[in-house]
């Protein structure tokens, strides 16, 4: 079973921390010095676990009537298991909880699909981050 926590700790955003370098920096080749950002402070952090070992994350940042996802990452091996589903699922939620109406992210062109099945709806025009292609989504809460 996988359980979904919101990071309430120091010793649960740094496996946080380590399971985006793994998938971000080592796996997508994203330049470390950018994968951290000043965004990490402000955001509700939330962490995947199977069997205790950490296998995703992501975070949300709230802004008024408005939330932005990112940071989303799912460990390599536990992919195609409904953890990614799991975790976006738990970051609408908490965006619900505060208020918002509307939650927004930037998607990477190969996870357009993945956040469709989710609800979000593609606007704008690809644009990259990271050296990855993006597109911005939305989602009306």
């Amino acid at each position: 079973m996988v359980d979904i926590i919101k990071v309430s700790s120091e010793q649960e955003f740094e496996k946080v921390l380590a399971l985006r370098f793994e998938v971000f920096v080592d796996e997508q080749g994203v330049p470390p010095e950018i994968e951290r950002d000043e965004a990490d402070g402000n955001a509700v952090h939330v962490l995947a676990q199977k069997d205790r070992k950490p296998v995703g994350c992501g975070r949300v940042e709230i802004d008024g009537k408005q939330a932005k996802i990112g940071r989303m990452a799912v460990r390599k091996s536990y992919r195609d298991q409904g953890i990614g589903s799991g975790i976006c699922r738990k970051l609408i939620e908490l965006a619900s909880q505060q208020g918002c109406e509307k939650v927004v992210l930037h998607a990477q062109l190969t996870a357009r699909r993945f956040y469709e099945k989710q609800g979000f709806k593609a606007r704008g025009s690809i644009f990259t981050e990271a050296g990855i292609n993006h597109i911005k989504m939305i989602l009306e809460l």
